[in-house]
């Protein structure tokens, strides 16, 4: 019998202009939110996960330190939760993008992971952390210091990459050397940047790990900023690198993809990639 499991991700527009104060972007966000996860509720999903820094506008092309007033605490905080209660009452894994709060003056781009009985497991903190022109992250993020951790929840083992880490081959090998059976990346992205590497990077991470992979980003417009448009497109892919499920490039959504997570052994069993490994030739990775 197939080990099917359901998993979704959600893809909104901000809600409200960036004058609102934090709090109120926040309970615009959630309130976004709340008919997406009952609608995955009543369709069975069993993986649920939002988009990066999912309670509020993508801030970082502003250096305005009123921002900060968006960061809680992980998981004592409010969103986390209100999110552990709703897994629980849904049977529901939920991955969970905030910006935390550690200490005044201490934020970090983090995701905390709830198991489908409300247990909060933990979280993952955004290593790569970039600073370029309208993505000012450095301003905002201190780096992630809990390397690569995988979650074993109810219906299997997750794993969590933020945005720009996407980039980075080697934390999504850490990913599936930990265990990981699935991956979410919640991003924020726009068109003209890097959407020509959207489809190219995360199918190539699952292939070369051999695990299914959810890409998440949001879609619309954030004034004053003016980046550029967020291209939405979110998607799942699985172990073999084929396209499961896309979402459109511009519309609210709740994208619903059945995956059968036999398929991993089915590719790593085929693709031994991991036997045929040499990591005693990569000093070159790890040199300082």
């Amino acid at each position: 019998m197939s080990r099917m499991v359901r998993a979704a991700v959600i893809q909104l527009a901000n809600r409200l202009p960036a004058e609102a104060a934090c709090e109120e972007h926040r309970e615009a966000m959630i309130a976004a939110h709340l008919p997406y996860i009952e609608q995955a509720a009543q369709q069975g999903v069993q993986m649920l996960c939002f988009q990066e820094i999912f309670t509020g506008p993508y801030f970082c092309p502003s250096q305005d330190t009123k921002w900060y007033g968006l960061a809680e605490a992980i998981p004592d905080g409010p969103t986390t939760q209100l999110m552990m209660k709703l897994a629980k009452q849904h049977n529901m894994v939920i991955i969970v993008p905030i910006y935390e709060m550690e200490m005044t003056g201490v934020y970090y781009n983090t995701a905390a992971v709830i198991d489908a009985d409300g247990t909060y497991l933990g979280k993952y903190r955004k290593n790569h952390i970039p600073q370029v022109q309208g993505f000012w992250e450095k301003f905002f993020f201190k780096p992630g210091n809990l390397g690569y951790p995988v979650f074993n929840t109810r219906y299997g083992k997750v794993g969590v990459y933020i945005c720009y880490d996407r980039h980075f081959p080697d934390g999504a090998r850490c990913l599936g050397l930990n265990g990981a059976e699935i991956v979410f990346n919640p991003s924020a992205t726009v068109a003209g940047l890097s959407e020509y590497l959207w489809k190219v990077e995360q199918p190539a991470h699952a292939v070369a790990n051999g695990y299914f992979v959810a890409a998440i980003n949001r879609v619309g417009t954030e004034a004053p900023w003016g980046i550029g448009e967020f291209y939405g497109q979110s998607y799942f892919v699985g172990p073999r690198g084929n396209m499961i499920q896309q979402a459109s490039r511009d519309q609210d959504e709740l994208l619903i993809a059945d995956l059968d997570f036999d398929e991993i052994k089915e590719v790593r069993d085929l693709w031994q990639f991991y036997r045929d490994r040499r990591p005693e030739t990569y000093k070159e990775l790890v040199a300082l």
